[in-house]
């Protein structure tokens, strides 16, 4: 029997393909896509925060009108679409770690955590609950074939690569995950499909903040979460000098320059947060310069155990928007590992992913999220 267009060996109309809808453009591109070609699709969207002034805001995703966004694709097309509760479950394993997070001095991507514990966990059990083959998502991320099964590698679109937020899909979630628009050159290729299907979000703009954080604003939500947590301190330099005070160290992040309210002399850096002490420790850009990163919880896609080798030669990104660049992985245990950056990067804060890729190819090898590291 020769192999579907999601690689299974039997016919798209006996095919079952759960896709996870946003209500954005990129989903329901993949789910008529997959319907016109015949396959069995069922459309779930989830129903994750409802933040009263959230709900009417634009470009965010999993609020009111995307649901409404995601069901009018579904009935354009002619296909099942189900809507799930998944609030608790999100604030429980997204919202609470993020506000967590924030207030320990790092800068948190609660966007992996929803795709690692919500999306590619409960939401994937669900698919197989519901008798499918496979679950297909609108991310801009390949998956390949391997000598040793499914890899994973970064979109032909290097502008609309979501590989850094899905560096922590397993192997396991990854034979039954699939990634229709990954090999497209660009994202007018996504929309000019959506008119081509007749979508009403054919035009719908892209979602930009996280979608629990309405306006961009983080220190908002933190407040409302916990309050308390935008008490004042002390701006200090490098060696405790007090220099100034702040309104709150949630209103920081690691290699701000603007809005310190310290003028004069030098140009000066958030180097550190230490909200114990309710401490903004700033410094000269050089104090930013990191060459050693202590990363755990790693998943790691390589075709042989980490602990395989003493060390990989690999790149790395230390933020979504950086590229990679040449380092050098030693394995301290099976998901704890130290990164040395060949050159030393800005700016790098604890929170953050660091995602491995091969060098000069486009394959992820898995990544681990940096941390403050054990006190020498």
């Amino acid at each position: 029997m020769p192999l579907n267009s999601l690689g299974l060996p039997k016919p798209p109309a006996e095919t079952r393909v759960v896709v996870a809808m946003s209500g954005g453009v990129d989903s329901s591109v993949v789910a008529a896509m997959l319907a016109e070609e015949g396959y069995d699709v069922v459309g779930v969207t989830l129903q994750l925060y409802d933040h009263g002034a959230a709900l009417a805001k634009k470009g965010a995703c999993c609020a009111g009108q995307d649901i409404h966004d995601a069901r009018r694709v579904a009935e354009t097309m002619g296909f099942p679409h189900y809507v799930l509760d998944y609030e608790n479950t999100f604030r429980e394993a997204v919202i609470e770690e993020f506000a967590d997070a924030y207030l320990a001095g790092a800068t948190p991507v609660p966007c992996i955590r929803c795709n690692e514990r919500v999306k590619f966990k409960d939401l994937l059990e669900t698919a197989k609950d519901l008798e499918a083959d496979c679950m297909a998502t609108g991310h801009y991320i390949q998956r390949r074939m391997g000598p040793n099964g499914p890899e994973l590698h970064c979109a032909a679109d290097p502008n609309r690569d979501q590989s850094y937020f899905l560096f922590s899909t397993t192997p396991e979630q990854l034979a039954f995950l699939r990634f229709p628009l990954g090999h497209l050159a660009s994202k007018a290729e996504t929309r000019a499909l959506a008119a081509k299907y007749g979508l009403p979000v054919a035009d719908k703009p892209d979602s930009q903040d996280i979608c629990f954080v309405p306006n961009g604003s983080y220190a908002s939500v933190i407040e409302k979460l916990r309050p308390g947590a935008a008490d004042p301190g002390e701006i200090v330099d490098l060696s405790g000098k007090v220099l100034g005070t702040h309104r709150g160290v949630i209103h920081y992040t690691i290699g701000q320059r603007r809005g310190l309210g310290i003028g004069g002399g030098e140009p000066l850096y958030v180097v550190k947060l230490d909200p114990g002490t309710r401490r903004v420790i700033v410094g000269p850009k050089e104090a930013l310069a990191t060459r050693i990163i202590p990363v755990r919880e790693i998943n790691w896609l390589g075709d042989e155990p980490l602990t395989a080798r003493p060390e990989w030669h690999v790149s790395v990104k230390v933020r979504s928007t950086r590229p990679p660049r040449e380092a050098i992985v030693r394995p301290l245990s099976a998901t704890e590992a130290e990164v040395e950056l060949l050159d030393p990067e800005e700016g790098v804060s604890p929170g953050q992913a660091c995602v491995f890729y091969e060098t000069g190819g486009t394959r992820i090898l898995g990544g681990g999220w940096i941390w403050k590291g054990r006190a020498a």
